[in-house]
């Protein structure tokens, strides 16, 4: 069998109509956006016809849309920009929000930029405490707020539009990492209420290296990457044009055939997490796996304690399986994951996240299954 690809949460290949769609930009448009003469104005009619794109999927207006390098040049705009812009001095976030969000937060507590971070709390699970966020806004003055949509480890959920109607009761900024849920929900960013979210296209079968930041109207903003006008100002720097084609074609693709794909991937994920509770004992899970609650693209599991259990993703990798993982940091010294740290995750246990995409198949789920089933019984703990 060839290679199984499990690890979609960190990246998926590249649909290919949408690397057409580049190719043709690549062969055909070769005019700086900026120049005025025909071919610049022939390149910057496709950028503006992909911001019309993403706006309209958003439910939002193309000044709303500024593109960028990826989801996380997109959360440090949101977060430093924002928070220079009201000169807030308190921030709210969680101890499971992506490096990019909590290192950003982590820099600007150091550098005196704000005079607090609070961190709402958490379950067992990753589900923000609704209450316990509704008590931080009303004791601290006004806060930017940023919780992402769903964990990138544990596929947790948070209800954004719940967290959005709490944070316009106290006039708090909420900044929303929607990396990985953008094209596999609808976001229609008149009900959410965020006032920023973000995308990276290559985690809906778009291109690496480009995503975009949606900036509600009601926040101005100063830019965080100076250099020349683009972007209406915001951000310098020529702009990635067949990146931004293929960003705008994927998001296209993902919306039209979202509820398929949402059906067909989940079965994948129900259908994988049936059997390795039939098949593997003492099997358990981490953050939501209830469809409700969770991103149907990502399982993480939790293997019983093993020899070499550091060696489980590289025992996956020989017999062909790409997935990824980790465990908890059980001291100082190690660097696990700080999701699974801040959950509680049993530190001897090796976890591993398997990721989807609507290439995946039952066929490639009952050789991992078989495969693991292998690994864990040859290195089981006694």
């Amino acid at each position: 069998m060839n290679r199984i690809y499990l690890d979609n949460a960190a990246t998926t290949p590249l649909d290919k109509e949408v690397m057409a769609e580049m190719i043709n930009v690549m062969e055909n448009y070769y005019g700086n956006p900026s120049s005025i003469h025909a071919q610049g104005r022939e390149v910057r009619t496709l950028i503006e016809k992909a911001r019309k794109t993403v706006a309209g999927l958003l439910n939002a207006t193309p000044a709303e849309i500024f593109f960028t390098s990826g989801g996380t040049e997109a959360d440090n705009t949101a977060i430093r920009c924002g928070i220079a812009a009201f000169g807030i001095k308190h921030a709210i976030t969680s101890k499971i929000e992506h490096h990019a969000v909590e290192h950003t937060l982590d820099q600007l507590l150091k550098d005196g930029v704000i005079d607090k971070l609070s961190f709402v709390n958490i379950d067992a699970k990753g589900n923000v405490d609704y209450d316990h966020l509704e008590q931080l806004l009303k004791e601290n003055s006004r806060s930017f707020v940023s919780l992402m949509h769903a964990n990138n480890e544990l596929a947790t959920l948070t209800d954004m539009e719940k967290v959005g109607d709490i944070c316009e009761r106290y006039e708090a900024i909420y900044h929303c990492d929607t990396v990985q849920t953008m094209g596999h929900y609808v976001h229609d960013v008149r009900k959410i209420k965020a006032h920023f979210i973000v995308c990276a296209a290559h985690k809906l079968h778009g291109p690496k290296g480009v995503g975009f930041l949606f900036v509600n109207h009601t926040v101005k903003i100063s830019p965080m990457i100076y250099g020349g006008a683009q972007e209406r100002n915001m951000r310098g720097g020529t702009e990635n044009v067949y990146g931004i084609v293929g960003l705008a074609k994927a998001l296209e693709m993902a919306y039209s055939h979202m509820e398929a794909h949402q059906t067909y991937i989940q079965e994948l994920k129900t259908y994988m997490k049936d059997k390795l509770v039939a098949e593997i004992p003492a099997i358990s899970f981490n953050g939501e796996t209830d469809p409700d609650k969770s991103l149907y693209t990502v399982l993480n599991v939790s293997f019983p304690a093993m020899d070499m259990s550091d060696m489980l993703l590289f025992n996956l990798d020989i017999n062909g399986i790409s997935a990824s993982g980790g465990s908890a940091c059980s001291s100082g010294s190690n660097i696990g994951s700080h999701v699974l740290t801040a959950v509680g995750t049993d530190p001897n246990r090796p976890s591993v996240r398997f990721s989807f995409s609507k290439l995946n198949t039952k066929e490639e789920i009952d050789y991992v299954i078989e495969k693991v089933k292998h690994i864990v019984e040859q290195n089981i703990a006694v």
